[in-house]
């Protein structure tokens, strides 16, 4: 992509008319906006066909240019995924109203009341690759907390995001939404002109391969929500139980292995190691897994010798990196050398190792004896997720509603003045908590 686009009367427009529709959404009421939600629901449910059918096409086309396999996974949206996103939106309808919440209720003094109240961020840009649904499911939580939404989908998907926003706009037709706070871009130059919309956009919301997080990362102003790299771990510790490791390891690579949550690493201790690696290596293999290990690992099992680039390396398909370690300590220091802050996990029976880890290991999401596939939204209950982050600063891991609001302050006086409360005879405030 070339940097030299700038943006267009008509990317202009869409942005004030999205930034003029959010503003009247985030007006409206907690039953408005479920009432928007129900709406959409139903017009996907009616529209589900010619959906689906544009999935097809879609992946039909996708196939004869060679997509990834990968991608492939991320692209395909049958009726069950389709039924699922569904359900995703009226998950959404029943969350608390993310919006009005206070947050801070105090006096500064007798009639001087300050209040810190949740607000819409406002707009939301959202450049996806692949993954129709995430149209579906960063809609509704953009409605239900107030924002507006222009979305911008990968060639790949596009037959497929335009018709779920054409059911989108149908259902909202029918509701006190304005059907303009979703918006849809098109073409590859759109993309580059959305990443300078700063005086609409609020906030980006990349979702797509490492490279193209880091692209977007690298080339706007706009806040990023996003993480570029999903290298998860799982540690099989020396107390752990192996059926119980077993199972885990098997369901973290292989339920979803293009997964941004699924592990591409396995470390086990060494004092295990013998005795877990033939059978778990053996389960592995019988899905398909690719091994490729350090030496330790090459001595016990007769398996592919790992090189230092697959220690960091998001495979996103059935090939897994095992290593073997001397300690806990060893296990911690390669998950914060080589991990990207999304998902690890520790497989013990020593509640004091466990506490270790979670303690030490640095990210997102730190599981003990459970898959690193959990990591998402939908199953952390926040209905749906906008993305997963992977930053220090909050939101972090699986973000839902409460990553998509603000705060303002609002002070209300009675003619008070601030050189009341400073000079010689200052007038203290009272501090109060209501």
């Amino acid at each position: 992509m070339s940097l030299s686009s700038v943006v267009t009367p008509a990317l202009e427009e869409i942005g004030q008319r999205t930034k003029q529709a959010a503003r009247q959404l985030g007006g409206l009421s907690t039953q408005a906006r479920n009432q928007a939600l129900e709406a959409i629901a139903i017009a996907l449910e009616t529209q589900a066909a010619e959906i689906v059918a544009a999935n097809q096409a879609d992946c039909q086309a996708a196939e004869a240019e060679g997509i990834a396999k990968a991608l492939y996974n991320r692209l395909k949206m049958d009726e069950v995924k389709l039924k699922g996103a569904i359900a995703g939106v009226r998950d959404v309808q029943r969350l608390d109203d993310p919006i009005g919440q206070m947050q801070v209720h105090r006096e500064l003094d007798n009639g001087l009341i300050l209040k810190r109240v949740t607000c819409p961020l406002g707009v939301l840009g959202i450049i996806f690759e692949a993954r129709p649904e995430a149209a579906i499911q960063i809609t509704s939580l953009a409605i239900k907390s107030g924002n507006g939404v222009i979305l911008k989908g990968g060639k790949e998907a596009l037959r497929s995001v335009q018709a779920i926003v054409k059911a989108i706009h149908q259902g909202l037709s029918q509701t006190a939404v304005n059907p303009d706070v979703v918006q849809l871009l098109e073409t590859r130059e759109e993309t580059l002109e959305l990443l300078k919309l700063d005086r609409y956009v609020d906030l980006i919301i990349p979702r797509g391969s490492n490279s193209f997080v880091r692209f977007v990362q690298d080339n706007t102003r706009i806040p990023v929500l996003g993480h570029a790299d999903g290298i998860c771990h799982l540690y099989i510790d020396q107390a752990a139980e192996v059926e119980k490791a077993i199972a885990i390891a098997i369901d973290a690579k292989t339920d979803y292995p293009a997964a941004c949550n699924a592990i591409e690493t396995l470390l086990v201790h060494r004092a295990i190691a013998p005795t877990i690696l033939p059978p778990l290596a053996a389960a592995l293999q019988a899905k398909n897994v690719e091994l490729r290990g350090d030496e330790s690992a090459c001595n016990i099992l007769k398996i592919a010798e790992a090189t230092e680039s697959d220690w960091s390396t998001e495979y996103s398909d059935l090939i897994l990196a095992v290593k073997v370690v001397n300690s806990i300590a060893e296990a911690i220091d390669h998950i914060n050398t080589y991990g990207s802050k999304h998902t690890d996990g520790i497989v013990t029976e020593d509640p004091e190792a466990a506490q270790t880890f979670f303690s030490q290991v640095d990210a997102a999401g730190v599981y003990h004896n459970c898959s690193t596939r959990f990591a998402d939204g939908f199953r952390y209950g926040f209905g749906a997720e906008v993305g997963i982050s992977t930053q220090q600063m909050p939101p972090r891991g699986p973000v839902g509603l409460e990553g998509l609001v603000t705060y303002k302050y609002q002070l209300v006086g009675a003619g008070h003045v601030a050189s009341t409360y400073s000079g010689k005879d200052a007038k203290p405030f009272t501090h109060k908590d209501l």
